[in-house]
């Protein structure tokens, strides 16, 4: 038989009953030790520590190419928008 995903993400091997009405055997899946408040708390500052935040000129960089690449977007849209306005106009003239 194929294998079955579980919830969990685990892979499970199905075993095929040699009797029919035989129960199929999966893996028990191991019960997840339980963080308390304070730990949990103690692992988020860690994980804070871990950030590296840009510097004012990154921010400043980044944030023109955005602003560039919406432009470079919207004049693209425009062209496409008005061509193809343009061809139904010429397209519904020719059915008149």
């Amino acid at each position: 038989m194929a294998k079955a995903k579980s919830p969990s993400g685990r892979r499970t091997q199905t075993v095929q009953p040699a009797i029919a009405g035989a129960a199929v055997a999966t893996d028990a899946v191991a019960p997840k030790k339980r963080t308390s408040i304070p730990q949990f708390a103690s692992q988020v500052r860690a994980e804070g520590r871990k950030i590296v935040w840009p510097s004012r000129k990154e921010t400043w960089i980044t944030s023109v190419m955005v602003f560039i690449m919406v432009t470079i977007a919207a004049i693209f849209f425009f062209v496409v928008d008005t061509g193809l306005a343009f061809l139904s106009r010429i397209v519904l003239a020719l059915g008149q």
